[in-house]
């Protein structure tokens, strides 16, 4: 069976309406929840970042029962030990209610605050490879000391879950998903190409990678085309750049700039636009067969209360029968 959940986008939705966008998530059916974790929204449209950690402790006391993931990238504007001991006090807390974390090597928009020098790919894939393995050293409840791209001195953790999270790999290109594979519990990607998603899975799978496959579809759904087409400009042309240059902006503006001339079509090529919402459950539906453990469904306007209530009756169940 496949988990169908809901993705919860910090940059785009003030905390408190998004705490009740996860309430209501849970209500309506869905299986998850996930969120991301920003300081800096893309573009000046999205307009908001609430801090991941103060809201996940709010979301899991106020749902019930459903499990919540995260995207995470320690290294640089967390180090990997305030890291470790933040997912594992709410781990502690909440049983079983956070069985994963995202990680991954990091934006310049979200790390530059450090004043620290933004590295190069290579420099951060090692950078996250070593703060992984002193996370998993940490919650093994080991004293840990480290010097390379992250420094360690005699850290230990003292509270401590039954069951750390798995720590999955965020991964877009097949390069990086196959070197994750060497590491990671299990794999996150977003849409793209069909056959550009293929190779990712395929390589990630090849090199031996383990564990669930789970995939984040951007959507954007409204009373008619030109609306959710329109919403969709609106929140998210800033983000139908080249991977290779998102990584490196530093600012919303510079997001802005880079993405002002990609014409409407561009992004509905990124993002599935429709008000139909068949047509909606269609395309979800053609991701099944590409072997996902979980969907996560992201709607890329900042009002979430119609897209939930109305994917979680049309939608889910039949994609449940399908799946």
């Amino acid at each position: 069976m496949v988990l169908i959940g809901f993705h919860a986008s910090h940059e785009q939705v003030h905390p408190q309406i998004l705490l009740d966008d996860a309430v209501h998530a849970e209500a309506a059916g869905f299986d998850a929840v996930m969120c991301s974790d920003h300081l800096a929204p893309w573009t000046n449209a999205q307009g908001q970042s609430g801090f991941t950690w103060t809201w996940l402790g709010a979301a899991l006391q106020a749902t019930d029962h459903v499990p919540f993931g995260a995207f995470h990238a320690p290294g640089q504007r967390y180090h990997p030990v305030i890291s470790a001991q933040a997912i594992a006090t709410a781990a502690a807390m909440y049983p079983d209610r956070l069985p994963w974390i995202a990680v991954g090597s990091g934006e310049a928009l979200n790390e530059h605050v450090t004043g620290d020098a933004w590295p190069p790919k290579p420099e951060r894939m090692e950078r996250l490879r070593e703060g992984v393995e002193v996370m998993r050293a940490l919650w093994r409840g080991e004293e840990v000391s480290h010097r390379g791209r992250v420094v360690v001195d005699r850290a230990r953790l003292w509270s401590l879950p039954e069951k750390p999270p798995d720590l999955v790999a965020g991964a877009i290109s097949a390069e990086t998903a196959a070197w994750a594979a060497q590491w990671a519990d299990g794999l996150i990607t977003v849409n793209q190409p069909r056959e550009k998603l293929r190779r990712v899975i395929d390589a990630y799978r090849d090199a031996g990678g383990r564990g669930p496959i789970r995939l984040q579809i951007h959507m954007s759904y409204a009373a008619t085309d030109d609306e959710a087409l329109a919403i969709a400009v609106d929140q998210w042309r800033g983000n139908c750049v080249p991977t290779l240059l998102a990584w490196d902006l530093t600012t919303p503006e510079q997001f802005e700039a880079a993405t002002r001339h990609v014409p409407d079509t561009e992004v509905a090529a990124n993002v599935h636009v429709s008000g139909d919402i068949g047509r909606h459950r269609g395309w979800l539906e053609s991701y099944l067969d590409l072997g996902p453990e979980a969907l996560f469904l992201h709607h890329v306007g900042q009002c979430n209360k119609s897209f939930i209530r109305d994917f979680g009756q049309h939608v889910l169940p039949e994609l449940r029968i399908a799946a």
